[in-house]
Parts: structure tokens; C-alpha cells; sequence
């Protein structure tokens, strides 16, 4: 880029952020709407909200709607014109919608999932989750047989479940969506003889119902059962938390109170896996479905997990990464995402009630299984290793848990591949790059032989584009050698073709990452219109439901 040209780039961008600095405390989307509407929206607080702070809200003309002290907020229904006077209050962090969520599946026999990730040998060696509780945040869990102790006659290893949505309401599953989720963490395969099992088939489950009959929820939903996983943390020894769902990314992780939330579980010592989103055939953008990461999962210290095919194989090695798998880097942070991926094609688990069940029947399995695809289906596998993993070593850390499943991934793939959708004939390719397939493919039973333990925080680091040297480097490297040396957790070839990790500088060329779409791709992801504007954040409004590719 000539000399001046980047000057006036550099004068534009400034010019941007102060203005951006003067409304920061609003969210972007809340700017346009109809002054006498009411709003419901997240406040954040500097500190925990008390009754003073939301009788400054009703005299407003507000409802306050409830607490959420996991992000030190409350979410309130107000009138569009008291927003801009709301958010000039001194205590005031930051003001968001609550925002819709949707899970992270898709719709479309014999699947290999445990034989991919090497699950299957951590069972045999005796690793299967007990005494690790996890939470199911999702549409509910239907108690089935898979879900018991050992039969059909054992106890239930549903524990605890709770209405977040309705409070009161059914626990039941509603959706067909957190039954299938449950199963891929802890079913254990009783009525398939163990074919269909999960990959921690005695963990307990805690079943938070945050979404309705058709997968949606709100942000403030969410974030109160998430802050209700915390609280019941040591009734159940709840050490993972399961988020299958998202919604796009509207401001940066930092003042998002989703990412907050999560962070909130994580600072309390509870692994949150969270599922990457569906979007990355989405070129809306022109960014060939890069930048499509969904949030909670553009949150650095979460592990956010993207979609891989098993090709019905129980092999690994031709195992191909999911075309409609979200990639990084993350919109506004630029977040290295995902973390890592798992299967998430074609997945046959329990069977539950609700909507998708009956608009799919055609993916029923003997009466006591569906199939489903999607990122939904990856994440619970990382939910279940993570078990293992805690089974393992009770006093590994979230951070502890993220490296070493990260360090241990397996690394060997192609440079590329290319999928056709059944449905409509197109192709779409995709690059096996850092973006793309984070820090390799979950290996369970590496991870569980792994004696390396990492200190200090695994927070996924930071992607910086130079608009000069046309390079990409990686900064905010938490640990550096420790937990983040490139050559350890990435590797120093396999990831992006034949370039060649050299310490911390540049860690690849745009050509190897992007493909022959680079220029485009790049100006996109950081020039301004992502940055600042808002037309690539409406592009999509929930995450994409997309079958299963053969």
C-alpha cells in the first residue's frame, strides 16, 4: 500500500474510533430504533447492581426484569429515548439487547466418533466421566434409558434439572436439540449395545433449560443459566458447562455480557465449551466464510470447537472438516478461533422429544436415535473429554484443560478439500489453516497421556494483519512458550500447508491461508466496513441450519 494512502487509512480509522469511543456504552444495534418503543435490553454495572440502580432504570419509565449477577448486570425493559440518558450514568458499563440465541445444529448410520477422537480406548482403559458433573444448557433433556447408570433399571444420571426459560415449566426436552447434546456428552449406549455411546457414559448431567420449542432463546436467558450452573457448582461438581448455541457478534468480547458470563464460569473454575456456529459457507461478506465465528465463541478463554466429517470410517486420517463450520479469525477481536475441532457430521445420539424429531422423522433411528449435524454435536465431544480429563486430575484448571487438549490435538491434514452440497450441487472449499481447524483434531486418549501441564492462562491469542507487508502475526500469546509456543500447540507445517512457523513474527503467508480469494478475503476481515460498520453483522441473525454432508 503506498505511503500516503495508509496515512489517510490510519487518519480514517482514528476518526472512526472516536466516534465509536463516544457511543461505546451503547451497543451499535441499539442505535436507529423507534424512540417510543420499549427495549429489552442488558445493562452491565461497574460493580453489582443494587435496588438504587434499578429504581434509576423505572423512574425512566423501565421494567426491571430480572438480576444477572454473573456479569454484575440486570436486564430491563425501557423506552428507546431513555437509553442515550441511561447509559451517560457514571455506574453504567455497558448496554446491550437481550438478544436472540439459537442452537448450533443442523439437520440432515453407523457413526465413528469415539473412534476418531480415540475416545473409544479412554473407555477401555477405564475413563468414563464419573463424578464429573457437566451442564446442558440447551432445549431440556428427555430422560432416557441412555441417560441412566448402567440399565434401564439404574438411576438416572440427570441430576438436576431446572426450567431457566419458564421457570416452574417442564424439563422435558422441547426441541429434540438438548437430548441429543446430553447423549454425546454422557449416553451410554445401553440401547445400541454401546454402539451409540457418548463419550463420558457416567458423567452426571445438569439439565438447564435456556431454549425453547424451536432452539431460541434471549442473552439474558442464557446468562441466567449459566449464573445458575455456578451456583449449583458444588451440589453437583459441576466442572463443564456445554453451550451448543450462539448468535452473532455485535461488540467485543470484552463488554459483550454473554462473553462476560462465560468468563464469569470460567474465573469459577468450570471448563465452558462452546460450539464455533454453522456459518462458514456464508460469503455474504466476501470473506469465503471466514470471520463467521458466533458468539459466546469469539471469547478467548472459552474452547470453541468446529465440525469435523467422520466419513463413516473409523479411521481418522481421511476425516474431512465440515464446509459449513464457522472460521475465525472473530469478528471486532480478531480472535484466533476455533480452538480445535471434533465430529460433528451425521452424529447419531439420544433420541428426545420436541419439534425436530417430528419435522425429521426420516432421521430416527430405532426408535432411540436421531442424527444430527452441526457444530451442536462437536462441542459436546469436547465437553465429554474434558470429563475424562477431570475424572483423570480433579485439580486441573480450565486453563490446564484447554492446553492440554489443544497441545495434544492431532495435526495431520490435507492442504485443503472440497464438499458438495447434495441439495444444491455447489462445491465449497476449504484450507486446513489455524482459522479453520484452530489447533488440530480432539485426540482424547493423547490428551489423557499427556504429562504436560500448563500454568497461567490458555487464552486463545490475537490475529494482527499488516496492511503493509500484507502479513499476519500472532500477539497476546497467553504463556508464550509455555502454553502457546506455535511449534507445540499448532505445529510447524501441517496446519497451513508448507509454510514454516518462525517463532512468534510472522506465522504464515496470506496465500497458504486464505487460498486464492486472499486479497479480497483480508481487505474485508480488516478494513473498516467490518470494523465499524454494521452491514456485515446483519448478514445472518441466528446460526444457519445446514444438513449434513455425505
Amino acid at each position: 500500500m503506498p505511503k500516503h494512502n495508509f496515512v489517510v487509512l490510519l487518519a480514517f480509522l482514528g476518526a472512526a474510533s472516536l466516534c465509536f469511543g463516544q457511543r461505546s456504552k451503547l451497543s451499535p444495534d441499539l442505535e436507529g430504533r423507534n424512540p417510543e418503543a420499549l427495549v429489552n435490553v442488558i445493562v452491565q454495572y461497574n460493580r453489582s447492581p443494587e435496588q438504587r440502580h434499578v429504581d434509576a432504570v423505572l423512574r425512566k419509565g423501565g421494567r426491571h426484569l430480572g438480576m444477572l449477577t454473573a456479569v454484575r448486570g440486570a436486564v430491563y425493559s425501557v423506552p428507546a429515548k431513555a437509553l442515550a440518558e441511561l447509559a451517560n450514568d457514571p455506574e453504567v458499563k455497558y448496554i446491550s439487547p437481550d438478544r436472540q440465541v439459537k442452537a448450533a445444529s443442523s439437520q440432515l448410520t453407523p457413526d465413528y466418533k469415539l473412534q476418531a477422537v480415540n475416545a473409544d480406548d479412554a473407555q477401555q482403559n477405564g475413563f468414563n466421566g464419573a463424578g464429573i458433573g457437566v451442564a446442558i444448557i440447551d432445549s431440556g433433556i428427555t430422560k432416557r434409558q441412555d441417560l441412566r447408570t448402567s440399565s434401564s433399571y439404574g438411576a438416572s444420571r440427570v441430576v438436576h434439572s431446572e426450567n431457566i426459560l419458564n421457570p416452574g415449566g417442564s424439563t422435558d426436552d422441547a426441541y429434540g436439540h438438548g437430548t441429543h447434546v446430553a447423549g454425546i456428552v454422557g449416553g451410554n449406549g445401553s440401547q445400541s449395545w454401546g454402539v451409540y455411546a457418548g463419550v463420558a457414559p457416567a458423567a452426571s448431567l445438569i439439565n438447564l433449560v435456556a431454549l425453547d420449542g424451536t432452539g431460541s432463546s434471549t442473552d439474558s436467558t442464557v446468562i441466567a443459566a449459566i449464573q445458575r450452573a455456578i451456583q449449583l457448582q458444588s451440589q453437583y461438581n459441576i466442572q463443564v458447562i456445554n453451550l451448543s448455541l450462539g448468535r452473532p457478534i455485535f461488540e467485543s468480547y470484552t463488554v459483550d455480557p454473554l462473553c462476560q458470563a462465560v468468563e464469569a464460569a470460567w474465573n469459577a473454575g468450570i471448563v465452558v465449551v462452546v460450539a464455533a456456529g454453522n456459518a462458514g459457507r456464508n460469503n455474504t461478506a466476501n470473506t469465503e466464510g471466514y470471520s463467521t465465528i458466533t458468539a459466546p465463541g469469539n471469547d478467548p478463554y472459552v474452547i470453541t470447537v468446529g465440525a469435523m466429517k467422520t466419513e463413516n470410517t473409523a479411521t481418522r486420517s481421511d476425516d474431512l472438516i465440515a464446509s459449513y463450520s464457522s472460521k475465525g479469525p472473530t469478528l471486532l477481536d480478531h480472535v484466533v478461533k476455533p480452538d480445535l475441532v471434533a465430529p460433528g457430521n451425521l452424529i447419531v445420539s439420544v433420541l428426545g422429544d420436541g419439534t425436530l424429531p417430528q419435522e425429521y422423522p426420516q432421521n430416527i433411528t430405532d426408535n432411540n436415535y436421531f442424527v444430527l449435524s452441526g457444530t451442536s454435536m462437536a462441542a459436546p465431544m469436547v465437553s465429554g473429554a474434558a470429563a475424562l480429563l477431570l475424572q483423570q486430575n480433579p485439580n486441573l484448571t480450565p486453563d490446564q484443560v484447554k492446553a492440554l487438549l489443544m497441545k495434544t490435538a492431532w495435526k495431520n491434514f490435507p492442504v485443503s478439500s472440497t464438499a458438495i452440497d447434495p441439495a444444491t450441487g455447489i462445491s465449497y472449499t476449504d484450507y486446513y489453516d489455524i482459522f479453520t481447524i484452530g489447533a488440530g483434531y480432539l485426540d482424547v486418549w493423547a490428551a489423557l497421556n499427556s504429562n504436560s501441564l500448563a500454568n497461567g492462562s490458555a487464552a486463545s491469542p490475537i490475529a494482527s494483519y499488516n496492511a503493509v507487508t500484507g502479513g499476519v502475526t500472532l500477539s497476546n500469546i497467553a504463556g508464550q512458550s509455555v502454553i502457546w509456543g506455535t511449534n507445540v500447540i499448532w505445529g510447524t507445517s501441517v496446519i497451513w500447508g508448507t509454510s514454516v512457523v518462525s517463532g512468534n513474527s510472522v506465522i504464515w503467508g496470506t496465500n497458504v491461508i486464505w487460498g486464492t480469494a486472499a486479497p479480497s478475503t483480508l481487505s474485508v476481515i480488516w478494513g473498516t466496513n467490518v470494523i465499524w460498520g454494521t452491514s456485515a453483522m446483519s448478514s445472518e441473525t441466528s446460526i444457519a441450519s445446514i444438513n449434513g454432508e455425505q
